[in-house]
């Protein structure tokens, strides 16, 4: 016997009812790896990689757009910034030993200097609202506790490069140039035969000033001892008064002649190898936190520090001793100091999450 399946008009009676859910469905507050101590946002949204490449690219336009004023500014105060902070720490230091001038050896390397400095500057003074424009697209995909890193990490590493910057222009820079200026001059230096005043021959005597002359006369000659030059006053256009100067360098077995260009790529070199290597303590910090460190391991193995941190400095430096010993000594000294802010700052600490096991060893706590 078969069957025939009866449809739903011909059965009113077994119409299904809609009934309300009492419990309706709610979004999970749960991840993926069950963390009690995670929850995800009801009003949370899920970008396509499409989108995040959109708001990438809105991000980095802002952060360029950000730049051009601050680009400006130092465009406008270019000739202070190459001169003040470039030029004149060598120039000092060539006219503390007596030595040669910098000078150009190419019509476009003065303005192509000018330019680089005032580009680079720009990119540094406009660091932070770089980094806040990467903040706002990083922070929405961050937790809560994840931030706290973030806002750890940023006020340190400012104030790492800082203080590698600030170490370059009052210790390590005059030790760097001191050196390798003497020992130019000192090598195969010649020595000057001395000879006996002659009877019948006038010594002039010129006047030594620490500075020029007010109002001088065409044909007046002195030595101004600040720029070690015999300045003489000439006529010039208009019969106006015009003072010339002619350079006076001691004996010397290779004398400097610097380029604009060689100083500018040195010092930019110099600082950014103190600003990445002053780093080492954030670096610390995040293998800590990632758990492939700990205090233990920074004690251990700290001979071998001691070895990477003399080819690191070797690698970074020009090439001298001075160099490299100048740069040694604050990366022993960072290496320690970011043991020491391990030890402060454990991730448990940081990201405020208690930790779940109470017998966790003093090592397992610098993991998040």
């Amino acid at each position: 016997m078969r069957f025939r399946r009866r449809t739903l008009q011909e059965c009113p009676d077994r119409r299904p009812t809609l009934r309300p859910n009492p419990k309706p469905a709610q979004a999970t507050l749960m991840p993926t790896n069950h963390d009690p101590n995670i929850r995800i946002q009801p009003d949370a949204v899920v970008m396509t990689l499409g989108q995040h490449l959109d708001d990438l690219r809105r991000r980095m336009i802002f952060a360029i757009m950000g730049l051009i004023p601050i680009l400006i500014v130092c465009l406008w105060k270019g000739d202070w910034l190459l001169d003040h902070l470039i030029l004149q720490p060598t120039r000092d230091i060539l006219t503390r030993a007596n030595q040669g001038e910098i000078t150009t050896i190419d019509p476009t390397e003065t303005f192509s200097a000018y330019v680089r400095v005032s580009m680079i500057a720009a990119i540094v003074l406009g660091t932070p609202w770089i980094l806040y424009q990467l903040w706002l697209f990083v922070a929405p995909g961050l937790h809560k506790h994840e931030r706290r890193f973030v806002y750890l990490l940023i006020p340190i590493s400012t104030i790492l490069s800082t203080a590698g910057v600030y170490f370059l222009f009052k210790v390590v820079l005059p030790l760097i140039l001191s050196f390798l200026i003497a020992f130019g001059a000192n090598l195969g230096i010649r020595e000057v035969p001395v000879v006996d005043r002659p009877a019948d021959v006038t010594i002039p005597i010129f006047p030594t000033l620490q500075g020029d002359l007010k109002d001088p006369k065409p044909g007046e000659m002195w030595i101004n001892e600040p720029l070690r030059q015999l300045r003489i006053c000439i006529k010039g256009a208009d019969d106006q008064p015009l003072v010339l100067g002619m350079p006076a360098f001691a004996s010397a077995g290779v004398r400097p002649q610097y380029s604009v260009s060689n100083i500018v790529s040195l010092m930019l070199t110099l600082i950014l190898a103190f600003a990445v290597a002053f780093q080492a303590p954030v670096i610390i910090l995040l293998l800590g936190w990632a758990g492939l460190i700990n205090r233990s391991f920074l004690h251990k193995y700290r001979r071998h520090a001691i070895v990477i941190n003399a080819v690191l400095a070797a690698a970074l430096m020009p090439g001298d001793v001075v160099s490299m010993l100048s740069m040694l000594a604050p990366l022993l000294l960072l290496y320690e100091l970011g043991g020491i802010l391990l030890w402060l700052f454990p991730a448990s600490r940081v990201s405020g999450r208690p930790r779940q096991q109470p017998e966790t060893t003093e090592d397992q706590d610098d993991r998040p």
